[in-house]
């Protein structure tokens, strides 16, 4: 890989926050809000038999209900479960002027292109119409304490995992059932598939979690060790009809360290041994991305796929070629139909968030042939060698930070997670919040990707952690991908320089000769919260005051490892 530096490069003074385009970008937005690109149909009569709140009586006799789709005639066909807590009779509204009332999180989250799904639709769950016209009967749940199920519940708990089990069960054991059973849907209707099918019911054959994150602390709550109050207050607003004994919100705030609340928790992935099609999106770093390539790493199934993407979260899932990957998915392992296997990794490579360069199958994750290769940090900004010199840059932690950069001689592909090692000290604190990210620039262009909620203006890809929660697991950390424990807090103190190593979210992309790579780092979340520009309604908690120092030279090993793909 041939870089080169200029001063534009070098090591200087920052405020990621402010990147140009968020005028135009505004404007954008404000279109969305007026007409979201939703289109609702309705399914053709008779096209779809509906069992509506069907009881299904779990292991301690608490009543969850069901509503049950499936094709006209006797069966049995195979089954698609949904599970999660937004109420499974939420469906689209037809309005007085004969247009659908959507869930508010269409026009609070930007929507990148059009999409479609019937009238039969809840939120983030697949459209019945159009799995029972594939010969699929599909039930959506509503989990304890949502909707007209019984009880009170506990979100991503134990508890939660064997009601899913259950349910799973009672669908395998419908006279219209085949006895095969998968589950498939996004976001929470992701995580309720890692949690139920670590439980191993019988009948369940197959799962398609689209976009899960895996460990709750790692994945939204505390990344990094500090809490997300920004998502998690719009997300409790929308759950207040959900009956909860302690929220994710009050966990979140009560329980800054990793305890046995938090490992209860986590769904035990190694558990989870049935066929797989994953969904680890490069646009969700703020929330499921790197959860949902931790679970394809860790779960023990001999057949699984991850499915990558940088497209809005709920079009892609909705999108013409996804519903083919999931629907060959099914057919193969539901119906044992004669069907291609899909690729181990689909890989889709990006130049901005307009412009794919590449899709194409690979055969692991992360990539085989990639080259790791150390940026380190200087002066001269990110270079393929090591500083002979020491040095340093300070910054403020509130409103401060700072930007190293190279420029690329030919054309690079960087796919795959990277890693920062930094050296750092603070003055008038004993811990800073430090927020990094990688940048894509073309001159004085800044090149935006798709991300988390909608977010349009994103970075290449993002990371963060909390100084005194360096301390690392080692069992569980990669050199291109370190581990946090969080079990304890171990302060700065005054002139202390200490080695912190902060993992970024997985990408892949496309960098031509003369774009630009930036790395920022600073002690605030490195994106505006505003709606129409910024990134909302995300918000890290950072509270720290004073100022921070990054050291490198010799003694002080200061890179980012950058996964760089030779060409084939």
């Amino acid at each position: 890989m041939e870089t080169t530096t200029t001063s534009a490069d070098q090591a200087a003074p920052d405020t990621p926050w402010r990147r140009p385009g968020r005028a135009r970008y505004a404007l954008v937005r404000l279109r969305g809000i007026a007409k979201v690109p939703v289109t609702v149909t309705e399914p053709e009569p008779g096209s779809v038999i509906t069992d509506h709140d069907a009881p299904v009586t779990t292991r301690d006799g608490t009543v969850l209900r069901v509503n049950a789709y499936r094709p006209p005639g006797d069966g049995p066909f195979p089954v698609l479960l949904c599970a999660h807590p937004y109420g499974k009779d939420r469906l689209p509204k037809r309005t007085r002027r004969g247009r659908y009332q959507l869930s508010f999180q269409y026009r609070v989250l930007r929507q990148t292109s059009p999409m479609t799904y019937s009238s039969l639709t809840t939120w983030e769950a697949p459209d019945p119409a159009w799995w029972v016209q594939q010969g699929y009967a599909l039930v959506t749940c509503d989990l304890r304490g949502a909707g007209t199920s019984e009880g009170t519940g506990s979100l991503l708990s134990r508890q939660e995992g064997e009601d899913i089990a259950d349910l799973v069960e009672w669908a395998g054991a419908q006279p219209w059932s085949t006895g095969a059973v998968g589950m498939v849907g996004v976001s929470y209707l992701a995580l309720s598939q890692w949690n139920g099918a670590a439980q191993r019911p019988p009948s369940l054959k197959a799962i398609a979690p689209w976009e899960g994150f895996t460990d709750p602390y790692r994945g939204l709550l505390r990344p990094g060790g500090y809490p997300e109050v920004g998502f998690l207050r719009l997300w409790a607003q929308g759950m207040k009809q959900t009956r909860q004994s302690y929220s994710l919100l009050d966990a979140c705030l009560d329980r800054p360290l990793v305890d046995d609340w938090w490992r209860d928790h986590t769904p035990d992935l190694a558990a989870i041994d049935v066929p797989a099609l994953v969904c680890g999106s490069f646009s969700d770093n703020n929330l499921h991305s790197r959860g949902s390539v931790d679970g394809f790493e860790r779960i023990s199934s001999a057949e699984r796929h991850l499915y990558t993407h940088r497209e809005g979260k709920w079009c892609a899932f909705y999108r013409d070629d996804a519903k083919a990957a999931q629907l060959q998915f099914f057919d193969r392992h539901l119906k044992g139909a004669d069907v291609p296997v899909l690729p181990v990794v689909r890989l889709e490579v990006r130049e901005s968030a307009g412009q794919i360069t590449e899709v194409r199958a690979e055969e692991e994750w992360p990539l085989a042939r990639t080259e790791w290769t150390p940026l380190f940090l200087g002066a001269d900004g990110l270079t393929t060698s090591a500083p002979d010199e020491a040095g340093s840059i300070r910054f403020a932690i509130r409103d401060g930070g700072v930007r190293f950069g190279l420029t690329f001689a030919d054309d690079v592909e960087l796919t795959g997670p990277m890693a920062l090692r930094l050296h750092v000290s603070v003055d008038g604190t004993d811990d800073v919040d430090l927020c990094v990210g990688v940048e894509k620039w073309q001159g004085d262009r800044f090149v935006p990707f798709e991300g988390s909620y909608g977010y349009g203006r994103d970075r290449v890809t993002t990371g963060w952690l909390s100084a005194s929660l360096r301390a690392l697991d080692e069992d569980r950390s990669r050199p291109f991908q370190p581990v946090p424990r969080f079990a304890h807090r171990d302060p700065l103190h005054p002139g202390e320089v200490v080695p912190v190593d902060i993992a970024l979210g997985a990408s892949s992309t496309q960098f031509r000769r003369g774009d630009r790579l930036r790395l920022v780092v600073a002690g605030r979340w490195l994106s505006p919260r505003n709606p129409l520009f910024g990134q909302f309604p995300a918000n890290y908690r950072t509270t720290k005051r004073g100022t921070c120092t990054l050291h490198w030279g010799p003694d002080h090993d200061a890179h980012l490892l950058a996964p760089v793909i030779p060409p084939r």
